[in-house]
């Protein structure tokens, strides 16, 4: 059933004072809004009217009304204004970021907690890799008369090693034919890609060395297939606990056991071809673990095939409008500073309208 106008006024307010008191809301509230010009017996009958449309509930039967998950999804989806973050938001946003993130493979952490402190929220970071990487250089280095050392540099330019135990018939020439044989045939290629007839061609190509093939090719296959996976962090959890709705400890324990990588390690996929920012909403969760909070996702750019996740955890009484403007806004802050070039600027915000 389509909502009139007046409606929907009424169930935006609703949500509103409810985000900012946490209170069940009572007609006469509402009616006491700016701009809200039904009477009070008009407002109770339309609250009356969305109780039994299932976009709100009410509590107790004397208490006032609560927003429901579908009526948070109307206000997502319909009724919620623009945020529009202040300079002063942005310009702690930008201060953060650009003195805290230096490289990639130590951000996720940061970002975590540099969101949760501007959402006051439990926050996510995630990174991924699109199509994984692959191995773009092998070197072997004799560490002595019975090792050798493997590096590998990868597409991303990161460069790993390991050390190898040599047979004892294994040469210094027998190493560098084995070297140029990797370079030759097994560059370029993702994980997937490294099959038992490679394996057995690279092997009799190698020579004597060809025995060092199988641990060298378990080395890299394990870390292509770690490099196209997700890593994640959590921050700020202990923050729920001073939201009114989880001052029930037995409440609040129950999510705050549940906010692990396991129950959020599915979120990040939900953003796979999406643009822009991602809600949730209590029970479209995909953990279950998460039916009774809402989460809001926005993704952001890395550069060479890699983007990241940034998202935040809560109640379903969260101001929405807020929490997706600071998301929206890091996210694109993020983007630009992986993918800037030397001295150029993050973007300004506009005041708070």
């Amino acid at each position: 059933m389509e909502l009139s106008e007046r409606k929907k006024k009424v169930l935006r307010c609703v949500v509103e004072l409810y985000i900012s008191t946490a209170e069940p809301v009572g007609s006469k509230a509402v009616a006491q809004m700016p701009d809200m010009k039904y009477s009070s017996a008009t407002i109770r009958n339309e609250m009356a009217e969305q109780t039994t449309m299932g976009y709100l509930e009410q509590p107790h039967t004397s208490a006032g009304r609560v927003p429901s998950a579908a009526g948070y999804r109307l206000y997502v989806d319909e009724l919620m204004a623009e945020y529009r973050l202040s300079n002063d938001e942005a310009s702690s946003i930008n201060t953060a970021i650009e003195e805290k993130m230096q490289r990639v493979d130590k951000m996720l952490e940061k970002v975590a907690r540099l969101v949760s402190q501007a959402t006051q929220l439990p926050a996510i970071s995630a990174t991924s890799r699109q199509g994984g990487a692959t191995v773009k250089r092998y070197d072997l280095i004799l560490a002595g008369e019975n090792s050798v050392i493997l590096v590998v540099m990868l597409s991303t330019e990161q460069v790993v090693n390991k050390l190898i135990k040599l047979p004892l018939n294994i040469t210094d020439t027998d190493l560098k034919l084995l070297s140029a044989v990797l370079n030759a045939a097994m560059t370029g290629l993702h994980a997937e890609e490294f099959t038992a007839e490679l394996l057995q061609k690279v092997m009799t190509s190698a020579g004597n060395a060809g025995v060092l093939v199988p641990v060298i090719l378990d080395f890299v296959t394990e870390t292509l297939r770690h490099q196209a996976g997700t890593d994640m962090a959590i921050a700020g959890q202990s923050r729920l606990l001073g939201l009114p709705e989880y001052r029930d400890v037995d409440k609040a324990q129950k999510v705050l056991s549940s906010m692990d990588e396991e129950a959020l390690s599915n979120l990040p996929a939900v953003m796979q071809g999406e643009n822009g920012t991602k809600v949730l909403v209590g029970p479209e969760n995909v953990a279950q673990e998460l039916r009774d909070t809402s989460v809001v996702m926005t993704k952001f750019d890395i550069g060479d095939g890699m983007h990241g996740v940034i998202g935040v955890v809560g109640p379903t009484r969260m101001d929405y409008a807020k929490v997706t403007a600071r998301l929206s806004y890091f996210a694109e802050s993020l983007s630009k500073l992986f993918n800037k070039p030397e001295n150029s600027q993050l973007p300004e915000s506009t005041e708070n309208q």
